[in-house]
């Protein structure tokens, strides 16, 4: 009698516990080695969007077998625990969640790695992009019209939709800009919407900067021959939920892209811009030991040890914030950043005397050897600030 009971228990609870809501997924569409599209979703604070585009490519790719895969940069919104709900759901969906590392490009990248797909597309998950131009944009890859297809803002039919003027100008100035690092005839270079075949990847994966957040303009400038490149036209949406990722910070970030396709080769960008902000940290330097010394009248000791923390803390904090972006410290992390920066900049600086002194004394030009002191300081507080300080991605 017992388990009669139980049975009619265990029964009713089943009837009255809502089923979990699943979207009809076709055999084929679940099969890995059946997916034909992957789309890319690069994520960070993006929890409100996540269900509306599933949705919206569930409706606009309907007879194709695609999947969508969210790389999210652990995002204190938890948008991954999100996808992960929304994949329990659809098997088409899936999500990787990085830890301890941040950026648009590396997230497609790594992104389009882990897919097995033959075509990989990339979009925003803000819904900015016209998920309904995608079907086209596969049709030009499968019939062999393109290698790789964008979604373009600038040709006929397309449109900025509702961006001031300011927007406007900075969007066409980074345009121009971008031919420096490529030639091919593209009107939407700077676009984040794109489908390529994955031997476009294959060929160009190696080369990437992976840097910022235009990975279209990495990918083609990195390809080794001319590309076969489409434009479809669509009109830029606004924001469906959350709030805007731009900041001042991107522009440095595409001079930084820039540099490293101009450069890469013979320096590492990241030496470049560590060395502009100690130059920049110099001035700061000057300042804090011409106001201490002059205006407030302290000791000259005391005034150039000053200034000396007030440069490395001000090259910290920069290079915190735009030099190592992809690593930004914060909280305690950020306090136990700046220690060990400083200790290691003291042993460069001590570096860079030492080597000055010794050139000097053997009779090599004074300039000379004080460029060679502190470019020697510079390599020391770059190599082992970027081990130490900032480490590397996990």
């Amino acid at each position: 009698m017992t388990n009669d009971m139980s049975s009619v228990s265990l029964a009713a609870l089943a009837d009255r516990a809502p089923a979990p809501e699943r979207s009809p997924v076709r055999p084929a569409d679940a099969a890995a080695g059946d997916i034909e599209l992957s789309i890319i979703i690069p994520t960070f604070n993006e929890i409100g969007n996540v269900e509306e585009l599933v949705s919206r490519v569930r409706k606009t790719l309907v007879g194709v077998s695609w999947e969508m895969i969210f790389v999210d940069d652990d995002s204190p919104d938890k948008t991954a625990d999100r996808a992960r709900q929304v994949a329990r759901g659809d098997r088409r969906v899936r999500c990787i969640q990085r830890l301890g590392r941040r950026g648009l490009s590396s997230a497609c990248v790594e992104g389009m790695l882990a897919s097995p797909a033959p075509y990989l597309a990339v979009m925003d998950a803000d819904l900015q992009h016209d998920e309904t131009i995608l079907p086209r944009m596969l049709e030009l890859l499968k019939s062999d019209q393109a290698e790789l297809v964008v979604g373009s803002r600038y040709v006929g039919g397309g449109g900025i939709g509702d961006w001031n003027a300011m927007r406007a100008s900075m969007s066409r100035f980074a345009t121009r800009l971008s031919r420096l690092v490529f030639k091919q005839d593209v009107s939407d270079p700077m676009s984040g919407f794109f489908m390529l075949k994955r031997e476009v990847l294959d060929n160009s994966v190696r080369s990437l900067s992976s840097l910022g957040f235009k990975i279209l303009l990495d990918m083609i400038a990195s390809s080794s021959g001319k590309l076969r490149i489409a434009e479809v036209p669509y009109t830029f949406r606004n924001r469906f939920a959350g709030e805007s990722k731009l900041d001042n910070a991107v522009l440095w970030e595409f001079g930084m892209l820039l540099a490293d396709k101009l450069v890469g080769k013979y320096v590492p960008v990241r030496f470049l811009s560590f060395a502009a902000v100690g130059g920049a940290g110099v001035g700061v330097h000057v300042a804090i030991l011409s106001l201490l010394l002059n205006a407030v009248g302290l000791p000259f000791t005391t005034s150039q040890a000053s200034a000396t923390i007030g440069a490395m803390v001000f090259n910290f904090w920069v290079n915190n914030f735009l030099t190592y972006r992809d690593r930004q410290l914060k909280g305690w992390r950020w306090l136990k950043g700046l220690v060990s920066f400083m200790l290691a900049c003291s042993v460069g600086a001590l570096a860079n005397v030492g080597i000055a002194s010794y050139l000097f004394e053997n009779k090599t030009q004074w300039l000379l050897a004080a460029l060679s002191g502190v470019l020697v300081g510079a390599v020391w507080n770059y190599a082992i600030t970027q081990i130490y300080t900032w480490g590397k991605p996990k």
